[in-house]
């Protein structure tokens, strides 16, 4: 990977947001849960569509604190327009596992 400057690293808005509506996705190519996540005011509820099903059901997912880029622009994703992306890093087979503050944090709040 090619080194970034650190005026390059603040062009991400990556923010914590709460999990309030986790809904199946079958439609997606790849399994994948529909997710709505608040980051308060002034972000509000933002959608986003991820392959998380391997660790994740929908019902476990809500109150849950993740992070996720909001400042990339929206993406169709079959059906579904995705406004964020949550993000997450692989398990040893190669599986999402969120990233998410270890404690709990002001919905919004932006990493630095």
């Amino acid at each position: 990977m090619a080194e970034i400057t650190f005026d390059d690293f603040l062009k991400l808005d990556i923010r914590v947001g709460e999990i309030v509506q986790a809904e199946p996705y079958p439609e997606a190519r790849k399994p994948a849960i529909k997710l709505w996540v608040d980051f308060g005011d002034p972000l509000g509820v933002k959608k986003s569509s991820a392959q998380i099903t391997r660790h994740y059901t929908p019902d476990a997912l809500i109150g849950r604190q993740v992070m996720a880029v909001v400042n990339f622009p929206p993406r169709q994703i079959g059906k579904f327009m995705s406004e964020i992306l949550v993000l997450g890093v692989p398990d040893t087979e190669g599986e999402v596992v969120l990233l998410a503050p270890d404690l709990k944090v002001p919905l919004g709040g932006r990493l630095y």
